[in-house]
């Protein structure tokens, strides 16, 4: 699926890799199908009818003037992954981000979220049985608190190989210290707590404001449920600060929110619920089918 959305000047389009039906507590720690039934306002989109989650693996492209800005890169074709149904994927992403009206040649930035594999892996593709950059003339972006941390991890070798050691053999790879002004209305922002140095974009064009996730959030039931844990949380408690922080700032606000986990429609905004919040979705300006 593909959506597209307008902040003032600056466009933001999604490119979807897949969308899955999960058992939530795989991703959430209380998210047990059970649980998530309580919160019917997440049917149709977020949860199905039984109390599974849908997740949604993306990429978001910024368009500002002639810059263009690729946020995380899902997992990538044939990475080798840990979760059995994500290992050595084939997905038509690459397709469907030219069918998007995009070349990989005229992105500018790549930046990622964080280092986890499902935010690097079209990073690169490969080529001749090498992995080479996806994005051959743009620079990509990691926090450097993210990249001290991952750079040393031994649970990282697979990652470092395949996604990011091309990108430092062509000189590609960028380390920045956020908050961090991007361009003129794109700001990095750290949002630490999934990973230590996890960030997420703030977008400003034209007295209109939008923000992109990260992981943040895995799914809008942590609107309602903030302090649910994500599994891969590497610093719990300072996740749910960051979240609950996040969802006070945006609560009620003419701010439209990006969820980088969240299906069709995977933009909203956020409003409060009794003693908490729900994720409110927003139509795109337009949504289309990929090239599957």
């Amino acid at each position: 699926m593909i959506e597209t959305w307008t902040i003032g000047a600056i466009k933001i389009t999604k490119i979807e890799e897949f969308v899955e039906v999960i058992d939530g507590s795989t991703m959430i720690t209380q998210a047990l199908p059970e649980n998530v039934k309580k919160h019917q306002w997440l049917s149709p989109h977020y949860a199905d009818v039984d109390g599974n989650l849908l997740f949604s693996v993306h990429a978001f492209v910024i368009e500002h003037g002639d810059t263009i800005i690729v946020v995380d890169t899902c997992l990538g074709n044939g990475k080798i992954s840990s979760i059995p149904r994500w290992n050595k994927i084939t997905s038509t992403f690459l397709d469907d981000f030219k069918l998007a009206g995009f070349e990989p040649s005229r992105v500018a930035f790549v930046l990622c979220t964080h280092l986890h594999e499902d935010h690097v892996g079209w990073n690169t593709i490969k080529k001749n049985g090498c992995w080479v950059p996806t994005f051959p003339n743009a620079k990509y972006l990691f926090s450097k608190i993210e990249w001290d941390y991952w750079s040393g991890s031994e649970y990282s070798e697979c990652i470092l190989k395949s996604s990011i050691e091309p990108l430092i053999e062509n000189s590609l790879k960028h380390l920045v210290s956020p908050p961090y002004q991007l361009t003129d209305g794109v700001k990095i922002i750290p949002t630490p707590g999934h990973t230590p140095g996890h960030v997420s974009v703030e977008l400003v064009s034209e007295g209109k404001k939008a923000f992109i996730t990260g992981d943040i959030m895995h799914s809008p039931i942590q609107c309602s449920e903030p302090e649910w844990e994500g599994a891969s949380d590497l610093v719990p408690k300072l996740a749910t600060k960051t979240r609950l922080a996040f969802l006070k700032e945006h609560e009620n606000r003419d701010i439209l929110i990006l969820g980088t986990h969240f299906p069709t429609p995977s933009a909203g905004k956020i409003r409060t619920n009794e003693k908490t919040w729900i994720f409110c979705p927003q139509k795109s300006l337009s949504t289309k089918n990929a090239a599957r």
